[in-house]
C-alpha cells in the first residue's frame, strides 16, 4: 500500500507484542520463511533486541523489510526522541527503521506536537523512511495540521469488528493517511465466536480470524496481528485468495459494541 511520502507498506505485517527478546527472535524468522515482510514493534514492548536478532538471523537484505517501531511518552519533550530512536535502532541494530511512531498522544501533558517537530528532524535526517502517530484522535491530528509541516504516513489504531472506529477510519483516509489496526483480532476469543463470523468462515472455507483479516483489508487497512504459532502465522498470511462481499464487510461493521469499549486515548496511553 502506498504511503503519501511516496513509500510503500505491506498490508499485512507481524505484531511483537507482548513477546519478549528470546521468544521474538525465532518467530521472526518463521514468519519471513513464511512471507511476511512488515515487522511492529516498540520501545515499550522491550523486545527490540530480540526483534533485530530475528531480522539479522532471517537472511533477507535489509531493504526487503518493512521495520515499524514506535516511540512511548518517556521521549516525549526536548528533542528526547532523538536519544529514543538512536536506542531504538541500536538495539535493533539497524541503521534506519521504515516507520516511526508516537506511541499516544498523551493530551494531558501538552508535548506530542513539539515531539512531532522532533520526528520531523529524524525523517529529514533518514533515521526514519517515514514517520506516523499510534492512537491519535481527529482532534490530536489537527493540532498536527496547525503546527507542523508532515503529514503523518500512518496512524495505527486499536480497530475490529467489535470497535471499527467509522469516522476515525473515515478522517485518516480523507487526509492521506494510512490507517494500520493493532489488535485486529480482537482480545480473547469472543469477537471469533459470533455467529456471523463463523457462518462466513464456514461459506469461504476459511478461519473466522482469517474471515476479520479480509474484512480489515476490504475496509482498505493494514493489519498486525500476533502469533507465534507457525500455524497461526500461516493462516493469517493466507488472506489474499478472496474477498468478502460490501454487504458482509457492513455487517461486519455492525457489529460496533459503541462507544466506552475500545481505549480512548484522551484518558490512556503511556
Amino acid at each position: 500500500m502506498s504511503l503519501n511520502n511516496g513509500h510503500t507498506i505491506p498490508r499485512l505485517g507481524l505484531g511483537t507484542w507482548p513477546l519478549t527478546d528470546a521468544e521474538v527472535a525465532p518467530v521472526i524468522v518463521t514468519a519471513v520463511e513464511l512471507g511476511y515482510r512488515h515487522i511492529d514493534t516498540a520501545a515499550k514492548y522491550g523486545n527490540e533486541t530480540g526483534v533485530g536478532r530475528g531480522i539479522r538471523d532471517c537472511g533477507l537484505r535489509r531493504e526487503e523489510l518493512f521495520v515499524t517501531t514506535k516511540l512511548d511518552g518517556t521521549y516525549q519533550g526536548n528533542d528526547k526522541a532523538i536519544a529514543g530512536l538512536d536506542a531504538s535502532l541500536a538495539r535493533l541494530g539497524l541503521d534506519y527503521v521504515d516507520l516511526l511512531l508516537m506511541h499516544w498522544p498523551l493530551p494531558a501533558r501538552d508535548l506530542y506536537v513539539s515531539t512531532w517537530r522532533t520526528f520531523e528532524k529524524l525523517l529529514a535526517e533518514g533515521k526514519a523512511r517515514s514517520i506516523g502517530v499510534s492512537n491519535f484522535k481527529p482532534a490530536h491530528l489537527e493540532r498536527l495540521w496547525a503546527e507542523t509541516d508532515v503529514v503523518p504516513a500512518v496512524n495505527q489504531i486499536q480497530i475490529n469488528p467489535y470497535i471499527p472506529r467509522g469516522d476515525q477510519r473515515a478522517y485518516n483516509a480523507e487526509h492521506g493517511i494510512v490507517t494500520t489496526s493493532w489488535s485486529p483480532l480482537g482480545q480473547g476469543n469472543t469477537l471469533l465466536a459470533e455467529p456471523l463470523i463463523t457462518g462466513l468462515a464456514e461459506k469461504y472455507a476459511k478461519t473466522p480470524g482469517q474471515i476479520v483479516l479480509r474484512w480489515h483489508l476490504d475496509l482498505g487497512l493494514v493489519a498486525i496481528p500476533k502469533s507465534a504459532t507457525p500455524s497461526r502465522l500461516r493462516e493469517n498470511l493466507d488472506v489474499f485468495d478472496f474477498s468478502l462481499a460490501t454487504a458482509e464487510v457492513e455487517a461486519l461493521s455492525a457489529l460496533d459494541q459503541g462507544p466506552g469499549v475500545g481505549v480512548d486515548s484522551d484518558v490512556s496511553g503511556h
